[in-house]
């Protein structure tokens, strides 16, 4: 890397220069701006202590000795404090010709010891997944490419929430207005079917609280003092005795959800290493809360429940098993963590959830370390803001959600009537279109909602996110298979390609812009994996598309006359594009081959 060659050049010209042995750590070195000629750029500031002399002369002093001391180096200029350096067109295209034929370039070529399991997705088998979901598994997916991109080695689970007096309400609701229907028979997904009962619950427990209300039962209380939250309460402790009728009913129903489950996890290209249950993890939680018990590490209540003391850390009292001995969330996250530890000794356990869980999160770590478990500072919570649409926010409970299978259709045709009113599928077969319509259509949703770091609120417009000229998935979908057609085209003209490009060829400056670019892209893959943000990635892939464009619209390609020239031009086009490919890979977005 040109940035490691020029820190260790600075040093030595600090030592030569000022007799001043200095830690390398102290250099600053950063893209130049724009409105500056250079490449990169030297802060000086942290020198000056060193050479005892102005900003300006330091960095000219400096910049004179890596000039003549680096071939590297063509010529440079000083603003106020900041050494910008011109890096020679010798360096970037030796680095174009070193690495153009690399099959996956930008991901580590050397493995970091390091481990790493994700947990992502965590749906509720009592609705289907929705838009809220969709981040998290796109956020969560992407994350772990761009960390296994890296150098780690990367496990991705998921838990599945299967039990809960959530589930119950569903099955509940399905035992009392159900008919003996199913999925099969209502021709419905069975996520869906499954979270219509869900809805339906809410909506009867909404009647049923009013009529409470009129007799005078405080508004804070009554939801919880329904009959039908009493029943559902009942088929809770039912379930973890094992009522045999009502872990039938479970089982059935959450098989139900699963099959709907793996459709949408297929569509949006969605996989695990291994999942986990909460139903096979709230005992290990509820074992290790009931230890900590013993130990006097937790302490009862009079009513019977289980809580942890956390005023030493500031916090309040929290709850880990109810008075009729059932679990919460925290004890099922702390049986599955520990199980997590066993499992895989990970580095780190990361766990992509909204950020509405950050104090749950902050919670479990510290009642973990207190429950002797040292790992537990490896937990990691990356929190991810929530998605709103236009109209406003989605309600599970009130049947307002956007429905994941919906708003993939949607995207569909959406692409669909794009694409044919731009006119992109002549000569498509009509299976080939609507297999274009699809890969628009998803990397239109993906790339909206990666394109935002995710710790910020997003707004997810639809019809903005599938634009052909903005900084949308279906702009760098399509510049790709622009790359694709000018290859063929090349092809067509009995163009053969060649690896053999002279060393002195007059690089144009939007073909060292398009270098510059690509050689950014190694760098960008570890600063995304260090902060875990497909952002980078996604706009790193918006800045290439665009910077290609311009070369495509300013420099001759095919119509060169010279044909080392021409043959540049084409390997570099080449090579943009699969650095495109890769990144939108990453993003877990596919890219046409034509349109």
């Amino acid at each position: 890397m040109i940035e490691e060659i020029l820190i260790k050049k600075t040093v030595a010209a600090l030592e030569k220069l000022y007799d001043q042995n200095v830690d390398k750590q102290l250099i600053q070195i950063q893209k130049t701006k724009k409105e500056f000629e250079g490449d990169l750029t030297i802060v000086v500031f942290p020198l000056l202590r060193f050479s005892r002399k102005k900003p300006e002369q330091t960095a000219n002093e400096i910049g004179e000795y890596l000039q003549n001391n680096l071939e590297e180096i063509q010529k440079f200029n000083v603003v106020k404090g900041f050494l910008n350096l011109v890096i020679s067109d010798k360096f970037w295209l030796n680095f174009f010709l070193q690495n153009q034929n690399k099959k996956k370039y930008g991901y580590s070529e050397k493995g970091k010891d390091e481990s790493i399991v994700i947990e992502f997705s965590s749906p509720n088998t009592n609705k289907p997944l929705h838009l809220g979901h969709i981040r998290n598994n796109l956020v969560g997916n992407s994350i772990a490419n761009i960390l296994k991109a890296s150098g780690r080695k990367v496990q991705k689970v998921n838990l599945v929430n299967d039990r809960g007096i959530h589930i119950c309400k569903s099955m509940l609701a399905w035992q009392m207005w159900g008919n003996n229907q199913t999925p099969e028979i209502s021709n419905m997904k069975g996520d869906k079917f499954v979270g219509d009962f869900y809805v339906k619950f809410e909506k009867e427990n909404k009647k049923e609280t009013a009529i409470l209300i009129e007799r005078g039962v405080e508004k804070d209380k009554v939801a919880q003092q329904t009959p039908l939250m009493e029943k559902a309460r009942k088929m809770l402790v039912n379930w973890e005795s094992c009522e045999k009728e009502t872990r039938e009913l479970w089982e059935k129903m959450n098989n139900w959800v699963y099959k709907g489950f793996d459709k949408t996890y297929n569509r949006l290209g969605i996989n695990f290493d291994k999942t986990y249950y909460e139903s096979e993890t709230y005992l290990l939680g509820k074992e290790i809360v009931l230890n900590g018990l013993k130990e006097g590490i937790l302490f009862k209540k009079d009513d019977g429940s289980v809580w942890a003391d956390l005023s030493n850390q500031k916090l309040d009292e929290k709850l880990l098993l109810r008075p009729d001995g059932t679990s919460v969330y925290i004890t099922q996250d702390i049986g599955t963590a520990q199980l997590r530890h066993d499992d895989y000794n990970a580095d780190k356990l990361l766990y992509v959830v909204g950020n509405e869980q950050i104090y749950h999160f902050n919670v479990l770590k510290i009642i973990l370390e207190k429950l002797g478990r040292e790992w537990a500072e490896n937990i990691i919570h990356i929190a991810y803001g929530m998605v709103e649409l236009p109209h406003g926010k989605m309600k599970s409970r009130e049947g307002t959600v956007v429905d994941a299978d919906d708003l993939m259709n949607e995207m569909q045709q959406t692409a669909k009537s794009t694409t044919e009113e731009l006119g992109k599928i002549e000569g498509f077969s009509a299976a080939e279109a609507n297999e274009l319509f699809e890969t628009i259509g998803q990397g239109a949703l993906k790339y909206f909602i990666l394109k935002v770091d995710p710790k910020k609120n997003m707004l997810f417009n639809p019809v903005e996110s599938i634009d052909f000229t903005g900084n949308t998935g279906p702009f760098i979908q399509y510049t790709y298979a622009r790359i694709n057609s000018l290859i063929r085209k090349a092809e067509e003209k009995n163009i053969t390609l060649s690896n053999n490009i002279p060393g002195n060829i007059n690089i144009h400056p939007k073909e060292k812009q398009l270098i510059k670019n690509l050689y950014s892209f190694p760098e960008t893959i570890q600063q995304a994996a260090e902060i875990y943000s497909p952002a980078l990635i996604a706009n790193y892939a918006f800045n290439l598309v665009k910077d290609y464009n311009q070369f495509y619209q300013e420099i001759s390609i095919l119509r060169e006359e010279n044909f080392d020239l021409l043959n540049f031009r084409l390997k570099l086009s080449e090579f943009t594009g699969k650095v495109i490919k890769t990144s939108m890979e990453l993003l877990g977005i596919k890219v046409p081959e034509r349109m």
